[in-house]
């Protein structure tokens, strides 16, 4: 090789070698701006309030701002497309549920693949349902409750908060697993839901432990069990519905931070760290359970066999459905 030709063979590696470790300058200098963090939902619910809990904290120790955007519609599909489609640098995230990442998907063609669109990165909370009763149902156990609904002449009505919703597909599924029969009535919601539940129109619901216990606490509905697999710290006295007499049966509505594939490993392994890290703060943990949510954690993988899961117990469910009755 001539003189020329190494200076120059020398001239390019150089090159390489300055981009290359410019490169891992840029992300180790992570963030250099401001974050957007989606909330596909309204404000006031529970995504967002995670959002909005672990935002400043995020802030705080990046030293740039998170600011939580909230983008609802359709069921959360259009905040969720906005994140799917963002530059995948770190500097878009997005709350996401098991409504919109894991059901909504299976419900109708979304704009976004719940797998391949998305690098999750930490699970955050998760928020148990209740199976509740109106006190004129003469069951006080699960397991009451299912001799109960097994007999025809009861024609039990479960509410949920519109078809297609974890409380409609909670009650499809508990049918299933339980074997019993019950009619489906969709509400616009889960407080027109309640509303009924209390006043008798319909017998049964699975409805958000918050919503739940102030009317179990004054009489007006009867709790027989929660839908998570353990305990909630919230209501520790209610017991699951696995452990009631339903082995196998497990509803999750939980929620976590995701970034668009494509974001760099070591982008989302630093988020992983300080989101679980801020979970983690007792501070944050006692405003976690006082609303009802049990504290996640976890790491990307972890969260990522989730969302699959949660995707493949929901396929099956909606296999036993039909979608135009869960639309």
């Amino acid at each position: 090789m001539s003189k020329c030709s190494t200076v120059a063979a020398f001239t390019l590696a150089l090159a390489i070698a300055v981009m290359g470790g410019g490169h891992a300058s840029a992300a180790s200098a992570y963030p250099t701006k401001p974050i957007r963090l989606v909330s596909p939902f309204a404000p006031g619910g529970g995504a967002t309030f995670v959002a909005r809990l672990i935002g400043p904290e995020l802030t705080e120790v990046l030293g740039q701002p998170v600011v939580v955007d909230n983008r609802p519609g359709a069921g959360g599909v259009i905040g969720t497309e906005i994140a799917a489609h963002s530059q995948p640098d770190g500097y878009t995230l997005v709350m996401g549920t098991a409504s919109n990442i894991a059901v909504n998907p299976l419900l109708a063609k979304a704009p976004y693949d719940p797998v391949k669109d998305f690098a999750p990165i930490v699970h955050t909370s998760t928020v148990p349902l209740v199976l509740v009763v109106h006190p004129s149902v003469p069951a006080k156990s699960v397991r009451e409750f299912v001799d109960y609904a097994k007999n025809p002449a009861a024609r039990v009505n479960f509410a949920s908060s519109g078809g297609g919703s974890i409380s409609h597909l909670a009650g499809e599924l508990f049918k299933s697993t339980a074997g019993v029969s019950m009619n489906h009535v969709p509400y616009r919601g889960g407080g027109p839901a309640v509303i009924d539940l209390v006043g008798g129109h319909v017998q049964a619901g699975f409805v958000n432990i918050l919503e739940a216990l102030p009317h179990v606490n004054g009489g007006r509905l009867r709790a027989l069990a929660v839908t998570t697999p353990r305990r909630s710290p919230v209501a520790p006295a209610i017991p699951t519905v696995a452990e009631s007499g339903v082995p196998g049966y497990e509803v999750v509505q939980w929620s976590g931070v995701l970034a668009p594939a494509g974001t760099p490993r070591d982008i989302v392994a630093r988020l992983n760290r300080e989101i679980a890290r801020i979970i983690g703060k007792v501070e944050i943990r006692e405003r976690l359970i006082a609303s009802g949510a049990d504290p996640g954690g976890g790491t990307p993988e972890q969260f990522g066999a989730l969302i699959r899961s949660d995707i493949a117990k929901w396929s099956r469910t909606l296999k036993t459905v039909k979608l135009d009755a869960v639309r």
